[in-house]
C-alpha cells in the first residue's frame, strides 16, 4: 500500500447510485485473496467489463447513500485501492465500509453537495485536511478529518500507522 504524500488528491470520476453493496464492489467468491491488485481485477464485476474499464480510469468513485452496505469485508476497500482509486466521495457510507476504507488507507468523505454537483467523468479533487471537495471551480465543504484519521491515511492505513507508532515508542 502506498502512502498519501498530499492531502489533496483526485482526478476523473465514476458515478454510482445509492446502496452499492459490497457484493457488487467485490463478489464473495474472490474473498480468498487479500492482494489489492488481484482483487481489483474483479471490482464491480457484476456490473460488466465496461464499468470495470471506467473504474480503472477513474481515481475518484462517487456514490449516493449507504455506499458499501452489506457485509463487513475489508476487501471492498482494498479492491478499490488496487484499481487505482484514490478517494470515494459519497452522500453517506455504511459505517463498517467507512472504517475499512480509512484503515486500509483509502480516503472516504461524506459530502452530499459535491455528490449532487458531480457528473460522470468530472474532475474531482478531495482535500481531506481542509475539508473540501472541488468540482470545477467550486469547493464543497465537509468536516475535515481529525488529526488521527489524517495520520492513518498518510501512513497508508492503520497497520502501517501502528507499526510506525510502535517503532517510535521503542526507540
Amino acid at each position: 500500500m502506498s502512502t498519501i504524500a498530499d492531502d489533496r488528491l483526485g482526478g476523473r470520476s465514476i458515478v454510482f447510485g445509492d446502496s452499492v453493496n459490497t457484493d457488487v464492489i467485490i463478489p464473495g467468491r474472490y474473498l480468498v485473496s487479500i492482494d489489492p491488485q488481484e482483487l481489483a481485477k474483479h471490482a464491480f464485476e457484476p456490473l460488466g467489463p465496461e464499468v470495470q474499464e471506467r473504474l480503472y480510469a477513474s481515481p475518484v468513485v462517487v456514490a449516493g447513500r449507504n455506499f458499501g452496505c452489506g457485509s463487513a469485508r475489508e476487501q471492498a476497500a482494498t479492491c478499490l485501492i488496487g484499481a487505482g482509486v484514490k478517494a470515494v466521495v459519497a452522500r453517506s457510507y455504511s459505517r463498517v465500509f467507512f472504517r475499512n476504507a480509512i484503515n486500509t488507507g483509502l480516503v472516504a468523505v461524506e459530502c452530499p453537495a459535491a455528490v449532487d454537483a458531480i457528473a460522470e467523468g468530472d474532475e474531482v479533487w478531495v482535500d481531506y485536511s481542509a475539508g473540501t471537495v472541488t468540482v470545477g471551480d467550486v469547493d464543497h465543504p465537509f468536516t475535515p478529518f481529525p488529526p488521527v484519521l489524517r495520520e492513518i491515511l498518510e501512513a497508508g492505513g492503520l497497520v502501517p500507522h501502528l507499526m510506525s507508532k510502535f517503532a517510535k515508542e521503542k526507540s
